[in-house]
């Protein structure tokens, strides 16, 4: 018998389960779990798409929200809905735009404004910030996903060819459009922007032909112009008296401002210039600006367009809870002034954008979590891998749709906290940045901009408390699973790479034919009593040869909170006669386990390091050493080799007197 033929039946299951291994993990880089060498493979410089191409997935989200913001605006502000929808699209054109045409030059990266306020803060509480702000990014695009899924459910069962059918199964057919966005991302990224180029355009097309339609019938019966004008007088009084309404109103429109997050997170699927460079991508900048001034305009024209015509023409009693408007006024236009097959058309547009909307949420958060928790430690090295995390996201999504039975009513709270917390933090980022260029005047204009932002936010909480308690939700469930990742990842090597100079290396290639013995030491004054006393005390309790020579290793921790860093080794020959390597990273172990590997690796040879037991409860030692990079170094870095090199044979020697 062959030996392919005495592989057995359980071959072609372990080939197949290797195959969905590899296809499930495509794309995954991970530094921090193995030794960075000279064989490390580059990542694969993803290319990127047309600006406008991108725009169409970043404004799913945005474009999206015309399938129910002139309901929602027409229940808020009554008759003064056009009047407050302009006071939305100021804040827009004004507010949101400048402060992330701003943020995009910032953080051309895709971290978005999270970026800026990280560089504020250092240590841990700049890390627990960070994932205050990330739970709140994680309620406004996960709620776009299951609100937006929702909502084109909801056009469905309202079908009049398909109510009757899926009456009562709003969860199931909700779970079923969660699931096939899910699809499309395991699918691939690029099948992703090609339907969304399709949908928009649609989308977009029939939205045109509802609003030129309405305003030829508003047109055509003038009266209806001067009977809303009569209205507005008999009811508010004079302009000053509506302005200020419509002001007041403004934070129940605040629906009308996502997509911004969305557009700066997904910027580095833009393509840029053939001359841009990772610290200076010029052309991406260029493109994302276009892509977010081109969504804000043709969204504000649809919103004013929009408020104006379902305000003059639908009966106010139909945008209420059971009309025939309520959450879908531009539908109710279609099927009222164009038709049947028309409006059916427009429903199926309307369904398909719906449910694709999740698109551009789920995009950001692929690009945005694997930017922060990966590298901070708090996620597993999967994580960096699209489709492990498209699996975690959709079955998160699946949990949020069950717990609010699939109602948008229900999680529209949660959606304007998420977008509004999001904006208020971008303006104050930009205006902390404007400040420190000394940029006087746009400083002042963007604190102008962050006090409305802060106003909309806190009007909103107010009237909706239900959205903060779903945003602690979601920040406490990433702080938490953050922690729990970040413990049992301690052990990991959490160097991205090793960086020598002249010195270190030829300290260490002096070492390639003899053995290297190398002492952990933990300076103090630096003086030669120091170096005196370490060298005899190690030499006395290791037996060690006076003919060997002893080089010492110094760990400066500049962040304890830093996961994953490079490792940078200087060399320095100190009184004449004390060779000492000098390492500066996070943590005090992994940085030793990190330069032994790097020895190993140059000299051939299997270095041995020296500890001194510490003194001190091992308990409160290991939570010195999760927080601060340090306490009982001597077993840690023991424990970050084993794990790093699994062959006891090549693993470097470690020993303690």
């Amino acid at each position: 018998m062959s030996s392919s033929a005495s592989a057995g039946p359980g071959a072609a299951p372990s080939a197949r389960s290797g195959r969905f291994r590899t296809w499930l993990l495509e794309g995954l880089s991970d530094m921090a779990k193995q030794h960075p060498g000279p064989h490390a493979q580059a990542p694969v410089e993803h290319k990127g798409a047309r600006w406008w191409r991108v725009m169409c997935l970043t404004g799913l989200d945005y474009f999206s929200t015309l399938g129910y913001q002139p309901g929602i605006a027409a229940l808020a502000a009554g008759l003064l809905s056009p009047i407050a929808t302009v006071v939305l699209v100021l804040v827009t054109l004004c507010g949101a735009l400048p402060v992330y045409r701003r943020v995009a030059e910032e953080s051309p990266h895709g971290e978005g404004s999270i970026a800026m306020l990280e560089r504020l803060l250092s240590f841990w509480q700049g890390k627990l910030f960070v994932l205050t702000l990330l739970g709140f990014a994680a309620t406004d695009f996960m709620i776009t996903i299951t609100l937006s899924a929702a909502d084109a459910t909801a056009h469905l069962v309202e079908n009049p060819h398909l109510s009757s059918a899926l009456t009562d199964k709003e969860v199931l057919v909700t779970l079923l459009l969660v699931a096939l966005l899910g699809g499309v991302f395991l699918k691939g990224f690029s099948e992703a922007i090609g339907l969304a180029v399709f949908l928009v355009a649609v989308y977009l097309a029939l939205n045109v032909i509802v609003v030129v339609n309405g305003l030829w019938h508003v047109l055509e019966s003038p009266h209806l112009i001067t009977d809303w004008a009569d209205a507005l007088t008999a009811e508010h009084g004079n302009a000053i008296a509506m302005i200020g309404v419509a002001l007041i109103t403004f934070p129940k429109l605040a629906l009308g401002l996502s997509g911004f997050e969305t557009g700066v997170a997904v910027m580095p699927h833009i393509e840029g210039d053939p001359d841009d460079t990772e610290e200076k991508p010029t052309g991406r900048i260029r493109g994302a600006r276009k892509l977010l001034t081109t969504a804000a305009l043709i969204m504000s024209v649809f919103l004013i367009t929009t408020s104006f015509i379902t305000t003059l023409l639908i009966p106010p009693e139909a945008f209420e809870p059971g009309g025939e408007a309520n959450g879908r006024a531009l539908a109710y236009l279609a099927h009222e002034n164009l038709g049947t097959a028309f409006g059916s058309v427009y429903d199926l547009s309307t369904i398909l954008i719906l449910w694709f909307a999740g698109a551009s949420a789920m995009a950001g958060l692929l690009n945005l979590m694997p930017r922060y928790l990966p590298r901070y430690g708090m996620a597993p090295h999967w994580a960096r891998a699209v489709r492990p995390t498209v699996l975690v996201l959709t079955a998160i999504a699946f949990l949020v749709t069950w717990i609010f039975d699939a109602d948008v009513d229900a999680q529209g709270g949660a959606y304007a906290t998420g977008v509004l917390v999001l904006i208020s933090s971008a303006a104050i980022a930009v205006t902390i940045a404007a400040h420190k260029a000394r940029q006087r005047n746009r400083t002042v204009g963007f604190a102008v901009i962050a006090a409305v932002f802060v106003y909309t936010t806190a009007a909103n909480i107010a009237e909706r408390p239900d959205g903060v308690k779903i945003g602690a939700c979601f920040i406490a469930g990433i702080i938490l699973v953050s922690l729990a990742s970040r413990l049992k990842r301690a052990f990991e090597l959490r160097v991205t790479d090793v960086e020598l100079d002249m010195v270190a290396e030829r300290f260490v290639r002096d070492y390639t034919h003899r053995p290297i013995r190398l002492i952990a030491n933990q300076p103090n004054g630096r003086d030669l009593a120091e170096y005196q006393e370490k060298s005899r005390q190690i030499r006395t309790d290791n037996d060690i040869p006076a003919e060997d020579d002893l080089v010492f290793v110094e760990v400066t921790v500049r962040d304890p909170s830093e996961f994953e860093a490079v490792l940078s080794v200087h060399g320095e020959v100190l009184h004449d006669r004390y060779r000492v390597l000098t390492l500066e990273h996070s943590s005090v172990p992994n940085a030793l386990a990190a330069l032994l590997l790097q020895v190993r690796d140059l000299t051939g040879q299997q270095p041995h390091i020296y500890f001194e037991w510490t003194e001190g409860n091992p308990f409160a030692q290991f939570f010195r050493f999760f927080l601060l990079g340090q306490g009982e170094v001597a077993p840690v870095t023991r424990e970050v080799l084993r794990e790093a090199e699994p062959d006891r044979d090549r693993r470097p020697r470690v020993h303690v007197a």
